[in-house]
């Protein structure tokens, strides 16, 4: 019998979790609220195509876009990154200080694969990311949870938490939250900041939604504060581009930066350089502002149908986020519902998905048993009012189940 590596016994729970994610999201015949994708309606299809077929010739970017690349990424994607993503939100960064990976999560592995040995804690929020959770304990970190309220991670239970287990990195989500949709209040992103340097820990901050903000005031990320060097910022183009072109970047002082370089060569030597040409062929033309006014408008309406539902068809007690923007809203049902024991039925027999709350919570204890969280992103309008009146009906079924 083959014997695998124990690393993979200590990911098993989070991997059969985010193994269902993928599941649920690719079956045609149930309303999936369990994925974190952006609208399908929003990818920029017509104007891609256009430009590949500009771009993959030989007199223009066809050889560079088909042959290997450099470590840190292409120039120019660098520097748009820089300067139109990074100093509006008040980070000076150098693109020597920049790497495009695969996606959001390569940043966390990289990042991980330099700093984390097995048994190193990485202190998360309460709940947390799963995805990101995997990641972790595959490289056999453990994660130890931190407590929030509405403005996101409660900074003193950070400090008290960095004092009893001395972490190598604090993960965190603070805008737009996954999976709560909270954003963490500007006077604790400048405590947190604080932290990093005063304890000498990593503050991972992990910012995939902030571009798709729907309303409220922006709010300058954790690294804005950083004076040290201490705080890592990653991000994804996922959900403001495209998921399936796998880009995203990491942005590290010089010693972090250094030590990522040598992870990624290892890796996979560098990302697709195809994805990034077409990638910064879209952004250097000028075509981002609209797409992503398209993007929030798109995703605007449907967090407004999805609350509005949420509110109409759901039990008499539940209580749910009003996220100002990013992809997801949190959903707490009356106590005596479970959540776990009720995904099987709502896929079977009403045809519906969600990500049930227990899942993202580290320290477990029946945390999140009556909660939920709930995508609108890649959810028409006419979806999300049907799959919220098919969910609204099975949680007021168990409501009457208990009250007999």
């Amino acid at each position: 019998m083959t014997k695998f590596a124990k690393r993979l016994k200590g990911m098993e729970k989070s991997a059969a979790i985010v193994r269902n994610i993928f599941n649920g999201m690719n079956d045609p015949e149930i309303i999936s609220f369990g994925g974190g994708a952006p609208a399908k309606e929003g990818l920029p299809v017509d104007i891609l195509r256009e430009i590949a077929n500009e771009v993959m010739r030989k007199e223009s970017r066809g050889m560079e876009a088909l042959q290997y690349g450099g470590v840190m990424g292409i120039k120019d994607l660098r520097e748009f990154i820089a300067r139109e993503l990074l100093a509006p939100k008040g980070i000076d960064a150098k693109i020597e200080n920049i790497m495009i990976g695969n996606g959001g999560l390569e940043g966390l592995y990289l990042l991980c694969r330099s700093l984390i040995n097995p048994g190193d804690v990485i202190l998360v929020e309460s709940p947390t990311f799963v995805h990101a959770v995997e990641v972790f304990e595959l490289i056999g970190a453990k994660c130890v949870a931190c407590e929030m309220d509405d403005n996101g991670v409660i900074v003193e239970n950070v400090e008290v938490n960095i004092k009893q287990y001395n972490p190598k990195i604090i993960y965190t989500i603070p805008t737009f939250h996954n999976p709560t949709g909270k954003t963490l209040s500007q006077a604790r992103r400048k405590r947190m900041a604080a932290l990093g340097s005063k304890y000498d820990v990593i503050i991972l901050e992990d910012d995939p939604y902030s571009e798709l903000r729907y309303s409220g005031e922006a709010l300058k990320p954790i690294k804005a504060f950083d004076k040290s060097g201490h705080t890592v910022f990653a991000n994804s183009f996922s959900k403001i581009f495209s998921p399936g072109t796998r880009l995203g970047y990491i942005v590290g002082n010089n010693e972090i930066m250094k030590h990522l370089f040598d992870v990624k060569t290892a890796t996979n030597s560098h990302t697709s350089t195809l994805c990034q040409v077409l990638a910064s062929e879209f952004f250097d033309r000028g075509y981002f502002p609209d797409h992503l006014k398209n993007l929030c408008d798109i995703h605007r309406r449907r967090r407004g149908v999805m609350m509005a539902c949420l509110d109409k068809y759901f039990p008499e007690g539940t209580k749910h986020t009003y996220p100002d923007g990013g992809l997801f809203t949190w959903v707490d049902l009356p106590n005596k519902i479970d959540t776990t024991e009720m995904l099987e039925e709502a896929e079977r027999d009403y045809k519906v998905s969600y990500l049930a709350g227990e899942c993202f919570f580290t320290e477990g204890g029946g945390k999140g048993r009556n909660s939920m969280r709930i995508s609108f992103g890649n959810v028409t309008t006419e979806k999300i009012k049907e799959g919220t009146e098919r969910l609204g009906a099975l949680a007021q079924s168990k409501i009457k189940q208990f009250s007999k």
